[in-house]
């Protein structure tokens, strides 16, 4: 092996390996079935931290049970996305001076096509960066002809069930995307705005009354006034109407149990086609729809001739000045409001009334709902579930149709006269409904909604509606790894689906993922400039290039500076290389039940040592064993205790990882495999091992047993972390399985361990935990006395109580079991402690000036040689801590500092403040117990 571990030379070598062999493709030869389905990321997207942690998730998840015997297939697959996709080529051919409508429907698709041929698989060649083993001979697009067929049968079909309509609604509205968007893409953030409080005189001239809006251009689509029927203000004003100002027309005043009595004046005014409430008001009282506004949000013809054409806010502005001139305005007031935000453009989302596509969901929802309190979709963490429940019990409608070009296009022909006739195309259509060809026919020009055949992916990639072995075989899916940011877009939908086309849930678990923030707890975004690349991680990056990403396609200057400050005081040498694997055991092991997960590179870096922990171990026992013939038949080798406890921690640790699978926990996964790695394995067991390694005078039999054991065991942590860490654990497993005679070209073909209770020997484990503990005592006590680590000591055990001991049978039988330990076990303790020597003195012997440490009820003292000088140097040390206290306690007892320094600067410099102040308490409590020495 080569001395240093470097896994850019290793990690794309075995990925174009895995791939060029089909590795990654499920055994049809095993009949249990394991699949996940990719959430298909969208075809304009690169890989996000989001995307590498549920990717490592579902990695880990799929190489385990693919070890575990079953045939397992990660499908892969890339969404249409039709907003994002749209988006991006049109921003292309505004750079060309060009809009869509100038290349015409046809031509603008092509257009997208010839794009996703150029640059739609970035993600895809960055999935493979990450190890991702799915079985790339599936790929699947959302428009690929196969998929658009099924979603093309799923309209038809619910149309015709009545599942499916087309009425005019209220929806959410786009302006500057051109479309209808759903609830759940509408993010409403806390803005401040106004108030208006407005005079609407009475018509008979007696008065008016004062209506209160956030919205004051909305007045002039006004068609009624609302009170409520139990405020008494106004029970005198029912019936009566208004002059709505600036319009000419008059308005009535009505009663609603929905208005508010005590928001602004308690009078509202009604405006249908522009407001949800409204809306539902004016469906009860069977009121008109003014709609005022155009797609794009400028006053239309329904307005007066002063305002067509205007801008929505600019029409605001003209509106209240007008107002203010016929002295209408009473008074306006600042405002807290929620502001409707579409989550791709930004921009104010307006409710619009327009014709649109809907599916009825609620008797969809009822199953899904049944299948998630039955138990038959599981929610991991299970507090998850309250939220699916919640949203399906109260769903409402879904709006499916949007006003694009890129997507699937809706199956639906309309004749002159507006008659809908729904079919797979023109020809279906006029032979089902024997239209002749003088009736013109044109085909509705929208898309569905990307959710929708998102909805379909679970069964639609496996060959549905045709009856697939595929399909037969890995439907329902075994889980579904995802954010819990699109339970409702996507988790819900997929169930309702499923169970609607199917008859049975699409998977059987959904593991719901934490949301990636960065170190400080702050969600990642390009405006903050604390954005992480994945692949960056992996392959490092230097400070000018990382700002260069950064502030790249970023318009306004003061941004871009932002984000360089930001960036050079995160990273300011850049981000080192540390490999997938690295990364990826990072992602695991922070892979808890909470919903925010703090990332830091330390993380990765800590990890990144681990892989060299691994690499050296490996390199340790290549060199101690390949020279040597391997006797690989247990029954023949003579097993010292230290081998026999590493086998059994092993086992239990097989036992742990299987029931960390199992559960979904990859922290508890990660962290017991990196204890057993790590401390048992490599820092324990090599150094317990090593006088048999290196000592002319040993044991022959039980080194032979060591040389097995030593393989053995790295050879099944190899297979224990590859799941989680595949790219080194291939590259060690490749020249350690032929030392066991394995044959087998890949290790992610080889059996995950299993657990073998036979394998474990209690008392081993017992006899090697007291060692390891009487190891640490000695070996703290050693620091504590500031002995070189190099430096052979003797160790004095000294009979204290004696007497007490003898009066209980079970605490004198430990002690002598403790002593006859010491004595048997003392090439070791010479080793790992550096012990020359163990005397045994009384309790009347005399007392030797040394420092204590207990292990039961075992007296251990190691002397000091100069006990004044001890005490001297640690009087030194702690003067030179007393300094440094004093000065960061001045630092954080200035006002100037406290109230002007970053708030993570000053939480370093408490945490100091905190430490070096332990550090001294322990320095007093050593010198102290040095003096009471002395003084005996």
């Amino acid at each position: 092996m080569e001395k240093t571990y470097t896994p850019q030379q290793i990690e794309p070598q075995w990925y174009q390996t895995w791939e060029t062999n089909h590795y990654f493709q499920p055994n049809q030869a095993y009949t249990q079935p394991y699949c996940i389905m990719l959430p298909p990321p969208n075809v304009t997207g690169s890989l996000h931290m989001g995307h590498g942690f549920q990717h490592t998730i579902m990695d880990a998840l799929t190489r385990y049970h693919r070890m575990c015997g079953a045939a397992a297939l990660w499908q892969p697959g890339t969404d249409h996305a039709g907003i994002a996709t749209q988006m991006v080529v049109e921003r292309q051919l505004l750079a060309e001076g060009k809009k869509r409508h100038d290349l015409g429907r046809e031509a603008f698709i092509n257009k997208v096509w010839e794009w996703k041929a150029q640059s739609g698989g970035m993600i895809t060649n960055q999935m493979r960066r990450m190890g991702s083993s799915v079985d790339w001979t599936r790929e699947r697009f959302t428009l690929d002809p196969a998929f658009s067929k099924a979603v093309e049968k799923v309209f038809i079909d619910f149309y015709k069930e009545g599942l499916i309509y087309r009425n005019k609604y209220l929806v959410n509205w786009d302006p500057q995307l051109l479309t209808a968007i759903s609830d759940l893409e509408v993010i409403s953030t806390e803005e401040q705005g106004h108030l208006w409080h407005i005079r609407y005189p009475l018509a008979d001239g007696n008065g008016h009354i004062v209506v209160a809006t956030t919205r004051p251009e909305t007045l002039l689509g006004d068609v009624a006034v609302a009170v409520h029927p139990d405020d008494e203000r106004y029970k005198n004003l029912l019936g009566k109407t208004v002059q709505l100002p600036l319009t000419g027309r008059t308005i009535p005043i009505i009663a609603d149990g929905m208005v508010d009595k005590d928001f602004g004046t308690g009078c509202v005014k009604i405006t249908p086609a522009h407001d949800f409430n409204d809306y539902a008001m004016g469906q009860r009282h069977n009121l008109p729809q003014i709609n005022i506004l155009t797609p794009d949000a400028h006053l239309n013809e329904n307005t007066p001739a002063a305002y067509r054409g205007l801008e929505r806010f600019a029409a605001r502005k003209k509106i209240v000045a007008d107002l203010e001139a016929l002295n209408l305005i009473e008074k306006i007031e600042p405002h807290t409001l929620k502001v409707p935000r579409g989550d791709r453009s930004g921009a104010v989302i307006e409710p619009y009334l327009t014709d649109q596509w809907f599916m009825k969901m609620k008797p969809l929802a009822e199953p899904a709902i049944t299948a998630v309190t039955a138990g038959n979709i599981r929610f991991i963490p299970e507090g998850w579930t309250k939220t699916y429940l919640q949203w399906l019990e109260n769903i409402e409608d879904w709006c499916i149709s949007r006003q694009l070009w890129w997507g699937h296009r809706i199956p639906a022909w309309y004749d002159e006269q507006g008659n809908i006739y729904v079919g797979e195309n023109e020809n279906s259509v006029r032979q089902q409904h024997q239209l002749s060809d003088a009736i013109q026919l044109q085909q509705d020009s929208d898309v569905l909604d990307t959710w929708f055949s998102a909805a379909l992916w679970p069964f639609a990639t496996l060959g549905w509606p045709e009856k697939t072995p595929d399909l037969k075989l890995f439907y329902p899916t075994s889980v579904l790894v995802t954010g819990f940011d699109i339970i409702f877009f996507w988790v819900a939908r997929m169930a309702m689906l499923g169970l609607k086309l199917m008859g049975e849930v699409p998977f059987r678990d959904v593991y719901i993922t934490g949301l990636i923030r960065d170190h400080e707890g702050q969600k990642m975004s390009k405006s903050k400039g604390n954005v992480l690349d994945p692949i960056d991680i992996i392959d490092g990056i230097d400070l000018n290039a990382l700002i260069n990403k950064r502030t790249t396609g970023l318009m306004q200057p003061q941004m871009a500076e932002k984000i360089t400050r930001a960036t050079k005081k995160q990273f300011p040498d850049g981000i080192a290389a540390y490999g997938t694997d690295a990364l990826r055991f990072t992602y695991c092991a922070l892979a808890s039940t909470t919903r925010d997960i703090r990332f830091d590179l330390g993380r990765v870096e800590g990890y990144r040592n681990f892989c060299n922990k691994l690499w050296n171990a490996a390199r340790f026992v290549l060199m101690n064993t390949e020279n040597h013939t391997l006797q690989t038949n247990e029954h023949a080798l003579e097993f010292t205790l230290a081998d026999r406890w590493i086998c059994s921690r092993l086992q239990e640790t097989i036992q742990q990882a299987h029931q960390h699978f199992q559960n979904y926990r990859f922290d508890l996964l990660a962290q017991a495999l990196y204890e057993f790695t790590w401390n048992e394995y490599c820092d324990w067991y090599l150094e317990l091992v090593k006088p048999l390694l290196t000592h002319a005078d040993a044991n022959p039999q039980q080194r032979q047993a060591a040389h097995f054991t030593l393989v053995y065991i790295l050879e099944t942590i190899l297979r224990l972390l590859h799941p989680l860490m595949p790219f080194i654990t291939e590259e060690i497993w490749q020249r350690i399985a032929p030392m066991l005679s394995i044959k087998a070209p890949t290790i992610m073909l080889q059996s995950y361990p299993v657990f073998d209770a036979a394998k474990i020997d209690a008392g081993a484990v017992e006899e090697i935990n007291w060692l390891k503990e009487l190891i640490t005592k000695l070996r703290n006590l050693r620091s504590e006395m500031n002995i070189s680590p190099a430096k052979y000591v003797t160790l004095i055990q000294r009979e204290e109580s004696i007497n007490a001991i003898q009066q209980d049978k079970a605490r004198l039988a430990n002690y002598q079991q403790s002593l006859q330990r010491l004595n048997k076990h003392f090439d070791l303790i010479n080793h790992l402690a550096k012990i020359e020597k163990i005397e045994h003195h009384h309790a009347d012997d005399p007392i030797v000036l040394a420092s204590m440490t207990m292990l039961g009820d075992l007296h251990l003292l190691i002397p000091i040689q100069d006990i004044q000088g001890e005490i001297e140097r640690l009087n030194k040390e702690f003067a030179k801590l007393e300094k440094e206290h004093q000065k960061i306690a001045d630092r954080l007892g200035n006002k100037n500092y406290t109230e002007k320094a970053p708030p993570e600067v000053v939480a370093k410099e408490q945490q100091r403040y905190h430490d070096i102040a332990l550090s001294m308490n322990k320095l007093t409590t050593q010198v102290l117990k040095l003096r009471i020495l002395i003084s005996l």
